[in-house]
Parts: C-alpha cells; structure tokens; sequence
C-alpha cells in the first residue's frame, strides 16, 4: 500500500524546508538537522526520576540517562538510539524513552554511545555492551530490586547494536537478556536488496543514505561482514533472547530486517514480528504519527508479557 496520509503530510512538509539530502551533509550538518527533527514529538511525560551516570567504557567514558517511571518498576530497558551510527542522541530521544518508561512501567536506561566518524566500529558496539554491563550490575539501584528482567531495544542503528549485545551476552556468557526488541533494524550491510533498490521506499531514509551511514561508521567494506557490524551473518543464532521485530514497508532497511527475523525463528528463538504497511523507515520515534502509536502498542504488550512470564520463571516473548 502506499505511505499513510499523516506520513505524507509530514514527508511533505519536510520536503518543503529545503534542507540538505542527507548524504550531501556533513556529519555535523546531519546532526543539526537531526536535533532540529527531534523537537517536533511533543510533551514528554513525567519520571519519578530522572539521573545522569557518566561509565567508563573501553578507552573512554559514555554517559548515560537513567528513566524511572512513577509506577514500581518492573523491569530495566536499555535503549540504543537510531541515527546511522552517526547522528542521534539521547537528548534527542529523552521524550521516546520517557514515553516508553510510562507505558512498560519499566526503568529506562539511555545510552549515548559515542558516535562515528569520530569513533568508528567497534566503538559504538563497545561502548553499549559496557552499558548493559552497568546496567546489570545496578539492577537494585534502578529498579529496588535485583530480579527484574533486563531488557535491550533500540531503532536502526540501535537496532543493529541491541542484535549485536545481546549475541556478544550470549557467546561471552554476559548478562542474561530476557527480551532483545529490534525496531527496524540494520542486521546487514548489503545495498543490492530488492527494498534498497526500489524507488518507492527511498524517503526518509535513502540507499544513498545508508551508503553514508556505513563510510563513516566502518568504512573498510571487507570488514563489514563482521557479525558485530552485520548481526545477519553471524553463523549460529540459536539460544539468543526472544525477539520483538518491526519493520516499515517503505524502508530500505525492511528486507534484512525480516530476514533477520525468519532467521531467529528458524534457529528457535522465539519471535514476535509485524510489518507496519504504509509507513517509511523512522515511522516509531515520530511520536506524532499515528504509526508510532501502533509500534508501541506491539512493544508495550510484548514487555508485558515478558515481565508476566519472567516472574513466572519462562523463556520471555
């Protein structure tokens, strides 16, 4: 079907501002316009706490924003923003992870890894699996307890980089994962893909886009089929946390994300996926957008269920 009318009104008013295409700016150009976007989701709800922690992670520090809903909390998300590895911020995505707090009546813990060109693969991997590191060690610090489950979701790049953490838990024997959500996810870096190459799905997001994602982040090709860079190719996917998987029908990204899903099902891990036709890549952090609604009423039904089935002692979905 073709974009819903609210994403076409918006698409078209973004359009209207002129602004630069997105592989025509610079890294600090696309950051600009990225803040910019980010002002027009609306009010952010109220936290019972809100706390900044600066952590130390491989040759650096990240910090991190703490999100404690009014609500007891019954379990810890950490969320890895999208933005290509390169633009993005957990300023820019404080209103999705308070929003998110509220709904779940989960603690939220937002990472701001640091950001390529300036620090390329591996460091954003780094820098997150560090977070869940912190995180699992301060589970009674953050949620008054220690047996709450411990989750990891992000959007795009924070997708690919939830995928990523929660195969390096698994193969480092790291901290146990109870639910990994995966919003539109990158999962592999190959262009020729029938949903990159098809003109109706270059919108917000673009193939050339995705080009310019990728040489900034790791711009050695050959090493991109890294399973820390492209969690598709990792060789066994079996035993990885249940999976929440959207996907946009008009987003270059949706072909590797679903294969990604079909590819955790065949390995066993149970998988709760859905396309959202008529909408482009971005459709869940647009706050303002009826599709958003939609994905966070998926989202916030699975975390229940996790958090139901967790204190029942049960494999999570």
């Amino acid at each position: 079907m073709s974009v819903d009318y609210a994403t076409r009104k918006f698409l078209s008013q973004l359009a209207k501002s002129g602004g630069k295409r997105l592989h025509d700016c610079t890294p600090e150009e696309a950051r600009v316009l990225s803040a910019a976007l980010a002002n027009e989701v609306g009010p952010a709800p109220e936290m019972a706490r809100v706390e900044e922690h600066s952590i130390t992670a491989l040759n650096g520090v990240i910090r991190v924003r703490l999100l404690v809903p009014i609500e007891p909390s019954r379990g810890v998300i950490v969320y890895y923003h999208g933005g290509g590895w390169v633009i993005g911020s957990i300023d820019e995505y404080d209103t999705l992870g308070r929003k998110l707090a509220e709904r779940t009546s989960c603690a939220v813990v937002m990472v701001d890894y640091r950001l390529a060109p300036e620090h390329p693969f591996p460091t954003p991997v780094d820098d997150s699996y560090s977070a869940l590191e912190w995180t699992a060690t301060h589970l009674i610090e953050i949620a008054g307890r220690q047996d709450v489950p411990l989750m990891v979701m992000g959007d795009s790049a924070g997708g690919n980089l939830s995928a990523v953490i929660a195969q390096r838990a698994r193969d480092r024997g790291g901290p146990s994962i109870a639910l990994q959500v995966l919003v539109y996810p990158v999962t592999d870096s190959d262009f020729q893909r029938p949903s990159y190459t098809d003109p109706d799905h270059q919108l917000l997001l673009t193939r050339e886009g995705m080009a310019w994602f990728w040489e900034h982040y790791l711009p050695d090709e050959s090493k991109r089929t890294d399973p820390d860079a492209s969690p598709l190719r990792a060789p066994n996917l079996a035993g990885l946390p249940p999976a929440v998987v959207l996907t946009a029908e008009h987003d270059p990204l949706r072909d590797e994300g679903e294969e990604y899903a079909k590819q955790l099902e065949d390995a066993g891990v149970p998988v709760n996926f859905k396309r959202y036709d008529g909408q482009t890549h971005g459709f869940f952090q647009l706050l303002m957008l009826p599709g958003s609604e939609r994905g966070f009423q998926q989202i916030v039904k699975a975390i229940h269920r996790c958090v139901v089935r967790y204190a029942k002692g049960k494999d999570t979905l």
